[in-house]
């Protein structure tokens, strides 16, 4: 029985990278790599070219953390933002979030991360550090924490709220936790009970 043959060396290689985005897996790897050298090499060597130019231009905002080409992103270089504000999210996908729903006029500061003891990240990796620095400075009153509702969120909320105790700036600044409820629009009868239940417990006077 003859053997199959093997894929070339280059075309495993570059379906080894494309796996390492996330959601994709060996088959779905392979077939993108196949259908770039077959059908779009053009637009295989634009990814190529732009991956590279990313990674050489692109780099962290050294007062917010997010990344940026400049050493001010816009958002902190932006005069017109309310500087005594700062909320604080997980990733520059959640800032984007955030920016999006019109409802944020302050500055932010990006964890990248958040505390996983199960993956090896904790308060070092996600730069709390410097968080506890930049709310401790005159110019920020108030901060949001805006991490995600998972548990390592929840951790990563609860390990700045120790830090801020522990600081003596818990009771100096205003802090805050993103809400959690209801959704604009949302019927309750389609409603997890979980969320529901949050909701009543933050209930807010009218």
């Amino acid at each position: 029985m003859r053997s199959l043959p093997s894929a070339p060396h280059a075309l495993e290689s570059l379906a080894e990278a494309l796996r390492r985005l996330p959601g994709v897996g060996p088959k779905t790897a392979q077939r993108m790599a196949l259908h770039l050298l077959q059908h779009d090499r053009s637009g295989a060597e634009l990814l190529g070219q732009s991956l590279l130019h990313a990674i050489q231009a692109i780099q962290h905002c050294r007062q917010c953390n997010t990344f940026t080409e400049q050493e001010l992103c816009e958002i902190c270089a932006n005069a017109g933002r309310d500087r005594s504000q700062l909320c604080v999210v997980e990733s520059p996908s959640d800032l984007l979030a955030v920016e999006q729903s019109h409802a944020w006029r302050g500055l932010y500061f990006v964890l990248m991360g958040r505390i996983s003891p199960l993956e090896g990240v904790g308060p070092r990796e996600i730069h709390l550090d410097r968080l506890i620095a930049r709310i401790a400075s005159d110019e920020v009153k108030e901060v949001v924490i805006a991490t995600n509702f998972t548990p390592e969120g929840e951790a990563t909320a609860h390990a700045i709220e120790s830090l801020l105790k522990s600081k003596g700036l818990y009771e100096e600044k205003k802090i805050s936790r993103l809400a959690r409820g209801v959704p604009v629009g949302g019927e309750l009868e389609y409603i997890d009970l979980g969320t529901i239940a949050q909701a009543v417990r933050e209930r807010r006077k009218l």
